[in-house]
């Protein structure tokens, strides 16, 4: 994968050249380019922005260094992905990462000050956001998107276990997780993770999962479709959480 970001701050990707992700740059599988737009800017003091036409407050990215600096840019796809940050973009998730994650080619648009000219928008695939808060720029968000979408690429990860079974991925947060040693300063790693029973493992961890995600993020469990086991498990869970006792699932969920 070829990942491009336009940017006033190239230094600001530099997280990405550590860790896991940094390895994958070695190791060819992602490719990482800062270009940054201000050296396509047409005006001898090289501005990026200027003051929005009827007036506001704020300066704003205007369109020549970006479309300029987009031209710039090597294109391996016919069509790459072109995300614009930005927080009134559609809220990045898991499911988004991994479409992300199957593109050849992904470029960054990264801005600054109080927003974009909209005609920026027209070079725009996709309009994404990390939350309902604001940055001094799109860099931060940029670095967590890629980080999320990099690890999803086949071998990136490089350990035997899949990302599979992250949270998000199967729309539940992760079990609990322990390892040595198995008693430390009295708490004590549950024995059916000791027991080599991995039919009983497997039911403990979908238990603990469904239950960490109905009492952190019950919004996941409105939106996932239950299978039969999961939706027994989850009853039982109900029954003991009293907190939730008086709050019925979604109907949906129950129907296998």
């Amino acid at each position: 994968m070829r990942i491009d970001v336009m940017t006033i701050f190239p230094d600001m990707m530099s997280p990405l050249n550590q860790s896991m992700i940094g390895k994958a740059q070695e190791k060819g599988l992602v490719e990482l380019n800062t270009f940054d737009f201000r050296n396509y800017a047409q005006n001898k003091q090289r501005h990026v922005d200027d003051m929005p036409y009827g007036g506001g407050q704020g300066m704003l990215i205007m369109p020549q260094p970006i479309f300029s600096c987009y031209d710039a840019i090597p294109k391996i796809s016919e069509n790459p992905r072109v995300i614009l940050l930005d927080p009134a973009g559609e809220l990045f998730s898991q499911s988004k990462a991994e479409e992300l994650s199957k593109e050849e080619q992904l470029i960054f648009i990264c801005g600054h000050y109080e927003g974009y000219d909209e005609r920026i928008k027209e070079l725009v695939t996709d309009e994404l956001s990390i939350g309902d808060f604001i940055l001094t720029g799109g860099e931060m968000a940029a670095n967590i998107i890629i980080d999320a979408t990099v690890r999803l690429i086949p071998d990136v990860l490089g350990r035997a276990v899949s990302h599979e079974d992250d949270s998000f991925s199967s729309g539940l947060l992760e079990y609990p997780q322990y390892t040595r040693p198995e008693d430390f300063q009295g708490m004590k790693v549950p024995e059916v993770l000791m027991s080599g029973h991995h039919e009983n493992i497997r039911k403990w961890r979908l238990r603990e999962s469904l239950k960490k995600t109905l009492e952190r993020r019950p919004d996941l469990i409105e939106k996932k479709v239950l299978d039969s086991e999961e939706a027994l498990i989850l009853n039982e869970l109900k029954s003991e959480l009293e907190s939730f006792r008086d709050k019925p699932l979604n109907k949906n969920n129950l129907e296998f």
